[in-house]
């Protein structure tokens, strides 16, 4: 039966609210707008507008998703950060809001010569610090081909991909040359954590994106080691981190040799950045 637009959403809305998802209306919108390929703001304009069977189904589709727990995000397979769409993929991990505390606290900086994204699932991190550096150039690795793929695509999409390599590697197994700024959002929940998390993020974002299991550190041990091999004299590391190893990591970075060591706060107030910076 073909339905008006205010009758099929609100339907939606309904069956995600009696589902238990929170913020049923709002995911309701964004996942009709998308549907029907228009900004979420604008369906109030046209509350009348009769969906054909191709819409409905679609909704339809995207509504059972979301029940089976999957984020929005993934459903529209495309996620905002720092004010720009990024395409999303089940090889990536879902980039947080939290994580633009480190674009943040890198735009603080000089902007350098060369960066370096180590683990850049989508690419989201040196794509973004590009666009905002018009004259710097990046290298992005990952161990997975598929992130380093969609970290391309991401590129070219935001008019970076001339100034940005991309590198399969192991950390720095593969990585040559140095840097001003090494940036890294490396896996970090401890294995004790991990089956603490919720559905959304436990089935959809990969594991190994996640957590190296253990205590959380390992990913941090391994950067540490090998930092000030690849950082210029001056050069800043920034590693994004769990809320509650600030304390470990920065003496991970002390022990590296590293200086002028802080631990950031996002806007919740919770630890999520350490930076350090090679002494000159």
């Amino acid at each position: 039966m073909i339905k008006c637009l205010r009758d099929v959403l609100g339907e939606g809305a309904r069956a995600l609210s009696a589902g238990g998802v929170e913020g049923a209306g709002r995911d309701a919108r964004l996942l009709l707008a998308n549907c029907l390929g228009v900004p979420a703001q604008r369906l109030i304009l046209t509350p009348e507008r009769l969906l054909d069977a191709s819409e409905q189904a679609c909704f339809e589709a995207a509504i059972a998703a979301r029940l089976a727990g999957r984020p929005v995000s993934r459903i529209l397979g495309r996620r905002a950060f720092w004010g720009r769409d990024f395409r999303l993929s089940d090889a990536v991990l879902d980039p947080r809001p939290e994580t633009e505390t480190l674009i943040a606290a890198a735009l603080e900086l000089d902007a350098p010569a060369r960066l370096l994204d180590l683990g850049c699932g989508s690419g989201i991190i040196a794509v973004t610090l590009l666009a905002e550096w018009s004259d710097s150039r990046g290298v992005a690795s990952d161990i997975d081909p598929r992130c380093l793929a969609l970290a391309r695509e991401n590129a070219a999409a935001h008019g970076v991909d001339a100034r940005l390599d991309t590198v399969q590697s192991d950390w720095f197994g593969q990585i040559g040359g140095t840097f001003e700024l090494i940036v890294s959002n490396p896996p970090y929940i401890s294995g004790a954590e991990m089956a603490q998390l919720a559905r959304e993020v436990a089935e959809h974002d990969p594991h190994l994106a996640l957590s190296p299991g253990g205590d959380g550190l390992d990913a941090y041990r391994a950067i540490c080691a090998q930092a000030g091999q690849f950082l210029t004299q001056g050069g800043h590391l920034l590693l994004e981190i769990g809320p509650r190893q600030g304390r470990a990591v920065a003496s991970l970075l002390a022990e590296a040799g590293l200086e002028q060591i802080a631990i950031l706060p996002d806007l919740d107030g919770r630890d999520r950045l350490v930076q350090g910076r090679k002494p000159a």
